[in-house]
């Protein structure tokens, strides 16, 4: 009888013993978990979705691409549906005018824009390349076309990138002017390509010798660079804008002040290692994106947009 009662009591503990280092298991895995999985979530309410627009970049599938896991991750982090609306440029103006958006996504011309005439706020700024979480553009030519200068640009052709581009439009216009260089009347021609990809389009554009000179943000020069597709050896930068702010992000002046700063706290403590799952797959959200994070807004950095695009006689200052 002893040696049975002593044989239950050893097997009681070896079950008590592999009990405890299942529990402590479990935790380790829970932690694990915790941190490489996505952030947990608050129950996705009832409410109305939040509409977010994002400004197409190169292409609607790509941009669907880059925005969706940011788009799952900040309605996890909300605890509310948020509809990913991607639009063109030039839409975003209609798009607040008419409160078909909540919040947005655009370049540093159209936050300025909705800003000055819709009293939208500016609530974080995209980081990424040299300059953080400002860009400047450039003016490019082959070495071999002897151009050197922006006076040796006079009776060439130019191609710029899309006409509401801060770095691929208006940066290299405003610099052009500010030289006594008027581009209306000194080039032989301009040009603005058609069609997706336009700044990558500028830039071939130059390389394969169509145009004598192109308005290429610095960040896709640097890009085509990083993936060895040009060697900057072969170019001339002839003239390189200050660094002005990039891609923000802002909401209608309508939305509630306490959603604002909460989306407005997710996006500056977003980290990169920060997750989402999209169709089954996990993804980076900042990779995705294709940026580094978010700085604050400040908004008198954004006056040299807003003198440039004075100068440049563009909305939301055109004088006719």
């Amino acid at each position: 009888m002893k040696k049975i009662a002593l044989s239950i009591l050893l097997f009681a503990a070896v079950l008590t013993l592999q009990a405890c280092k299942t529990d402590e298991a479990g935790e380790k895995s829970t932690a694990v978990s915790e941190k490489n999985e996505t952030p947990v979530a608050r129950p996705i309410s009832n409410e109305k979705p939040l509409r977010f627009g994002y400004m197409i970049c190169d292409s609607r599938k790509l941009s669907e691409e880059r925005f969706s896991p940011f788009t799952a991750y900040l309605e996890k982090k909300l605890g509310r549906r948020v509809e990913m609306i991607l639009k063109n440029t030039f839409e975003f103006e209609s798009l607040i005018k008419n409160n078909e958006v909540d919040f947005f996504h655009v370049n540093s011309i159209v936050a300025v824009l909705l800003k000055e005439k819709y009293k939208a706020d500016l609530l974080a700024i995209d980081v990424r390349g040299r300059n953080g979480y400002k860009a400047t553009g450039t003016i490019i030519a082959r070495k071999d076309s002897g151009i050197e200068t922006i006076e040796d640009m006079r009776g060439k052709s130019m191609v710029f990138g899309p006409a509401l581009a801060p770095f691929g439009y208006m940066a290299q216009y405003a610099m052009l002017l500010d030289n006594k260089f008027d581009p209306e009347t000194d080039f032989s021609s301009y040009t603005i390509p058609s069609g997706a990809a336009k700044h990558d389009k500028v830039i071939y554009g130059v390389e394969y010798g169509k145009y004598d000179v192109g308005a290429a943000p610095r960040i896709d020069l640097d890009r085509l660079v990083e993936e060895n597709i040009i060697n900057l050896d072969d170019y001339n930068i002839i003239a390189e804008s200050d660094p002005m702010p990039y891609c923000t992000i802002g909401a209608r002046k309508e939305i509630d002040p306490a959603l604002k700063e909460q989306v407005k706290n997710i996006l500056l403590n977003l980290k990169g290692d920060e997750i989402a799952t999209v169709d089954g797959e996990t993804l980076k959200v900042l990779k995705r994106m294709l940026i580094d994070g978010f700085a604050p807004v400040v908004d008198s950095e954004y006056d040299a947009i807003r003198e440039d695009l004075k100068l440049c006689n563009m909305p939301p200052y055109t004088k006719y």
